[in-house]
């Protein structure tokens, strides 16, 4: 059956189907909670948060080819609302999760991102770590194409002009 009818047959009420969209979707929300959680635990419970809130809320989605952007954006914010509550740095340190380990490249790009503000740093997360498609990011932060465009290009001059001034600025 394709992803999209499973997704109608959910948003219907279907609990079945509810269930196997959550599978297939799994792997990209537990990147996404690891990403931004950074520990095992952590991300397993924001996997059973967001299982829980999708579940109470998926008769609200309007367009089943949406699905996995909007299961993302749940947990994004829930991520986002945990980091608030434990104080906790947003996702500069995202380079760890993909295993980018180049000693003081690493850390300068560390320090770059998250020299950006939370807006960049999750445009700069969704583009070059997880993937995602312009379309995808602009229907995630409700913005327009063309700005999710501007706003990373600005994102990236931004880590450019950092490095820059860290003599590093090659590996942008």
């Amino acid at each position: 059956m394709e992803t999209n009818e499973i997704a109608r047959k959910a948003i219907k009420g279907d609990d079945e189907a509810f269930l196997q969209i959550m599978q297939l979707y799994k792997d990209t929300l537990y990147r996404t909670a690891y990403a931004f959680l950074k520990n095992e635990h952590d991300a397993l419970e924001a996997m059973q948060e967001v299982t829980f809130r999708a579940y109470q809320k998926i008769h609200t989605l309007k367009e089943p080819t949406y699905m996995k952007t909007w299961l993302v954006r749940i947990m994004m914010n829930y991520c986002q609302d945990q980091l608030k509550k434990k104080k906790r740095d947003s996702p500069s340190e995202i380079l760890e999760t993909i295993g980018y380990k180049e000693d003081t490249t690493y850390l300068e790009m560390n320090e770059a991102i998250a020299s950006l503000s939370t807006a960049d740093q999750q445009l700069i997360f969704l583009k070059y770590f997880q993937n995602t498609k312009i379309k995808e990011i602009a229907k995630l932060e409700r913005i327009p194409e063309g700005t999710v465009k501007s706003r990373l290009h600005k994102a990236l001059k931004s880590l450019r002009n950092f490095l820059s001034e860290k003599g590093d600025a090659g590996h942008v």
